[in-house]
């Protein structure tokens, strides 16, 4: 590749980190206030908030296929990028306008339908944009000025809380950089060639390798245990956190992700992908086990760090193995394929935890998603190993 296409591409990267950033800034300034404002302000309970997480999530989710197969077939990723980053900035003047929990729900509904129609495009403008011996650290430099935007959107929400100002101010404000971030979609270019040939979207033709379907079938196992980061906010409320260090702890979390994105992705380069997520997912196992075991805050605070190491370690290099083993042709779909699987598991994780949380106790959600993490750890380390799965033998 030529210093000139090189540059393209790093700036083509960067561009869509930028939009990542500040949709995230906008997202992250109202996402930990959301469950404070529904509980709080709106008096649903945590079952009520687990629901809303599922039901949203899922939306998105079965979204994701589609978006990621549409844009394979036509070669629109950036137009569905556009659009789906758009719905970020209804979402949040209609969190500004909401009276219910209800009102809520539509709106949580609007953005994670958005979330669906983007994620995979924009997952494949990343793959599509990056070296192939580099694709972990493409996905690690997306991710890292993501999670500095989610940075700076917890930092906000921390302050406008601390200082005791109402949760629809943050909602207000919010709106502004998702406005700035739609703004720089259009600069972002896409290789728009071999336009493909109608054909049907079936399992058959997407060619998936059995060490990928394992893989997709350990995930959707893992993410029955994963519910939605809601619960840790609640947790620490629980735990007698006041709301303003619970979104410091938020932020501390935001920023433990964003510092390790990058050298997580190049390691997951440099040394394979099976040791950066079999270390990811035990380091989620031992964090969710720590929630369930330990009540001191100052453990607690240190567990949010871990949970940011975890996310750093998983998002690079977990998307740059599913996006090389795809095929060229069916990149997106295949990653919108791994997003709805991670969906559908959020749907059924948080309306189980919720029911733990009500009917159980708050631990119980803790010790069922930390034992599901170590048992998927388990089974990633033996997929990843096995010969005769190692198609790409130099980054497993």
């Amino acid at each position: 590749m030529t210093n000139s296409k090189k540059e393209v591409v790093v700036s083509n990267i960067v561009l869509i980190g930028m939009v990542s950033l500040l949709i995230d800034m906008s997202t992250e300034m109202v996402y930990p206030i959301v469950p404070l404002f529904l509980t709080a302000t709106l008096g649903a309970s945590p079952a009520i908030v687990g629901i809303i997480e599922g039901i949203a999530e899922s939306i998105a989710s079965i979204l994701k296929v589609f978006s990621g197969y549409i844009g394979d077939k036509y070669k629109n990723k950036k137009v569905l990028t556009f659009i789906g980053y758009s719905a970020s900035a209804i979402y949040k003047l209609l969190l500004l306008l909401a009276g219910s929990w209800i009102s809520v729900l539509i709106a949580r509904i609007i953005d994670r339908t958005g979330k669906g129609i983007r994620t995979a495009p924009r997952d494949a403008l990343i793959a599509q944009s990056s070296e192939k011996d580099k694709l972990g650290g493409s996905y690690g430099l997306h991710k890292m000025l993501d999670m500095a935007g989610s940075s700076v959107g917890a930092f906000i929400a921390f302050i406008i809380v601390t200082i005791g100002l109402k949760y629809r101010v943050a909602f207000m404000w919010s709106i502004i950089p998702a406005i700035l971030g739609i703004m720089i979609i259009p600069f972002i270019k896409e290789d728009k060639s071999k336009k493909q040939k109608s054909e049907k979207l079936t399992f058959k033709n997407l060619n998936l390798s059995l060490k990928l379907k394992l893989y997709l079938a350990v995930i959707f196992i893992f993410n029955l245990g994963n519910s939605s980061n809601t619960f840790l906010l609640l947790k620490a409320q629980n735990l007698g956190f006041s709301s303003s260090y619970v979104m410091l702890l938020y932020l501390v979390f935001n920023v433990s992700t964003s510092l390790l994105a990058i050298p997580s992705g190049k390691l997951s380069d440099k040394f394979g992908r099976r040791l950066i997520l079999v270390s990811g997912y035990a380091i989620y196992g031992l964090v969710y086990l720590g929630f369930a075991l330990f009540n001191a805050k100052i453990i607690i605070f240190l567990l949010f760090i871990f949970y940011g190491a975890y996310t750093a370690f998983i998002s690079g290099a977990e998307r740059a193995f599913v996006a090389e083993v795809s095929s060229d042709k069916y990149k997106g779909t295949v990653l919108g394929i791994y997003g709805m699987i991670q969906g559908i598991g959020l749907l059924l994780a948080s309306i189980i935890a919720g029911a733990m949380w009500d009917h159980i106790s708050p631990d119980a959600p803790f010790w069922f998603g930390g034992i599901l993490g170590l048992i998927s750890a388990a089974f990633i380390a033996v997929i990843l190993s096995l010969r005769r799965f190692r198609e790409n033998e130099e980054y497993m």
